[in-house]
């Protein structure tokens, strides 16, 4: 198979869809791989090393489109991107379609199948593809959230851990799967007063566990969320519904009731956020303010790490790009389940249903 790998070109997004490693795996397999020029170079990966692990590269986004058959991204496809798709290419990239009916529509005109990372699902609910993005998004969102608490960031001047003597910053996590696991990790690390939310009791006794029962963990309901993030100097948001909007569970109310010079930081939005004031921003300008609260919603956080994120990116899409370059989309759906469940829009027709119904377009029944 021919596989194309662009350039990404969404605001400050310095990942790339294959590191050299994965490149020469796929050309010893049997395939050819087309590189962008200059798209590692974010994370310091130069032409010279893809060519050296068997890529051709081409000059333009256009001769990459032009030219593969299945195209490997890390971030959906812009404007300009969507217009190069073609009914016989495949997508293989994050899509995160049930916030942007814009991108959907887009992809459905163009009649290519467009496999989504992030709902590739086995049999046991986890998210392989999607797992070490959440891991770094979680870390980072506790790291990014102390930093603005400082006030020369605009923050109410609060130190996570406090020092002997002064109180500790009060870090709410809701919503505690990998991404809200990770964020915990890192503000217990750094001595927060941790609070963690979820809706799973088993969830919640297995981070008391998991914690030696060092953090307090709620019961996800209106009036825990509430007393928490009024009192809380960081709120993280990481709720996650895979392949659908994530529910607003922190009202406007809520936020206006939060001391001026607090932080919330949405990992969700992506899928829409689940803290009702959030809308998505770029690393270039990352945070506005509500209400006197400094709110961080940049939806491609990774990417401010590109070299971490990239790296720990292919180690997990490589099984599948690897799958669908030798079987092709229908023969590895009908080997795979998991892989199956990434498929969101097939030869134009969406084929996911919770993103269907988010987005109140025509759903199709998959049929390989």
């Amino acid at each position: 198979m021919k596989i194309g790998v662009p350039k990404e070109i969404k605001i400050k997004e310095n990942r790339v869809g294959l590191v050299p490693g994965g490149v020469m795996q796929l050309v010893h397999d049997g395939n050819e791989v087309f590189v962008e020029t200059n798209a590692g170079l974010g994370i310091g990966i130069s032409d010279e090393e893809y060519i050296n692990a068997g890529a051709k590269i081409l000059p333009t986004a256009k001769d990459v489109f032009e030219t593969a058959e299945m195209i490997i991204k890390v971030k959906e496809p812009q404007p300009v991107e969507i217009e190069m798709l073609k009914p016989h290419h495949i997508l293989y990239t994050y899509l995160h379609l049930a916030a942007d009916p814009e991108q959907t529509k887009g992809l459905m005109k163009s009649g290519s199948t467009c496999i989504a990372y992030e709902t590739i699902q086995p049999a046991d609910g986890s998210l392989p593809l999607l797992t070490p993005m959440s891991e770094v998004a979680g870390r980072m969102a506790t790291q990014v959230g102390a930093s603005y608490l400082q006030i020369d960031h605009g923050g109410k001047g609060v130190l996570l851990g406090g020092v002997p003597g002064t109180r500790r910053a009060k870090v709410t996590v809701i919503g505690c799967g990998i991404a809200g696991t990770n964020a915990i990790k890192m503000a217990m690390g750094m001595g927060a007063d941790v609070t963690a939310i979820d809706l799973s009791t088993k969830r919640l006794a297995e981070l008391d566990d998991l914690f030696d029962n060092r953090i307090t963990t709620l019961f996800s309901n209106i009036h825990n969320i509430e007393q928490s993030v009024i009192n809380s100097d960081l709120v993280i948001g990481a709720v996650l519904i895979p392949g659908a909007k994530a529910p607003k569970l922190v009202t406007r109310e809520m936020i206006s009731k939060m001391e001026k010079g607090s932080v919330v930081v949405d990992i969700a939005v992506d899928q829409g956020g689940c803290i009702e004031t959030c809308t998505p921003t770029t690393h270039e300008n990352p945070t506005f303010e509500v209400d006197g609260v400094i709110h961080y919603c940049v939806a491609n956080m990774p990417g401010a790490v590109a070299q971490t994120s990239t790296y720990a990116l292919t180690n997990v899409t490589l099984k599948y790009a690897r799958m669908i370059a030798k079987y092709g989309v229908d023969e590895a759906a009908k080997m795979d389940q998991a892989f199956k469940k990434g498929i969101n829009v097939y030869k134009g027709d969406l084929v996911y249903e919770q993103v269907a119904r988010d987005l109140e377009l025509p759903y199709t029944e998959l049929k390989l």
